[in-house]
């Protein structure tokens, strides 16, 4: 049976997610045993780019605004983290779910276009990008790291977050395209509906149980 560990906190600062990912990867690698675990979270304000992100896609100078910045080991370029704003990431070794890591990234963009096919959103798949998109607008950002087929990192779903924000960055990289939130196109979504249904598809599509622990209450 796949059994995936569900983790909440409600808000909580960038490098504390990030050290717990990076533990509990070296736990998954060395305890064949474990659960996979599954985190969903909202951050507070932060910046991260990719491992080989450009810092021609930031419109700021590193410093010199009060937002941090953080270079990660994930793929893909700049994007914003920040309240309103639904992150999950999955700690999944992904021979347990016959998947490799592109056909991962779909299973992802599925994940979230049935959370937005619930309340009447048509998100879809844009050619040549990895994400969800509400036709030319980008509502759910995805960048992943595999290590010896553990997964960390994962996807960010916009639901009401401050848009205002990506206007300091080129969002992922992209230039054609604009970031926009879900209440865009369902005003009475909220992220904790966002959650709910992020965790249910997760199991749906991975074929997973999914153990719902309590919600850690951390504000840092």
């Amino acid at each position: 049976m796949r059994i995936i560990q569900v983790r909440q906190w409600e808000r909580v600062a960038y490098p504390q997610i990030w050290a717990w990912q990076q533990e509990q990867v070296q736990q998954h690698l060395e305890d064949p045993h474990i659960p996979d675990v599954l985190a969903l979270l909202e951050h507070e304000p932060v910046y991260t780019l990719g491992q080989g992100a450009s810092l021609e896609f930031l419109r700021f100078t590193v410093g010199a605004i009060d937002v941090p910045l953080y270079r990660t080991e994930r793929g893909g370029q700049v994007t914003y983290h920040g309240p309103g704003q639904v992150v999950a990431y999955p700690i999944l070794r992904l021979k347990n779910y016959g998947l490799d890591v592109h056909q991962y990234l779909r299973q992802l963009e599925e994940i979230v276009m049935r959370v937005l096919r619930d309340y009447g959103i048509a998100g879809a798949r844009k050619p040549g990008y990895t994400g969800v998109w509400v036709g030319d607008v980008k509502v759910a950002a995805i960048g992943i790291k595999v290590r010896r087929g553990v997964t960390m990192h994962g996807l960010a779903v916009n639901v009401c977050t401050d848009l205002g924000a990506f206007a300091r960055i080129v969002p992922c990289g992209i230039r054609d395209y604009g970031v926009g939130n879900l209440v865009q196109f369902c005003p009475e979504i909220h992220p904790t509906a966002v959650r709910a249904g992020l965790l249910r598809h997760f199991g749906t599509v991975l074929g997973a149980t999914m153990e719902q622990r309590d919600i850690i209450s951390i504000r840092c």
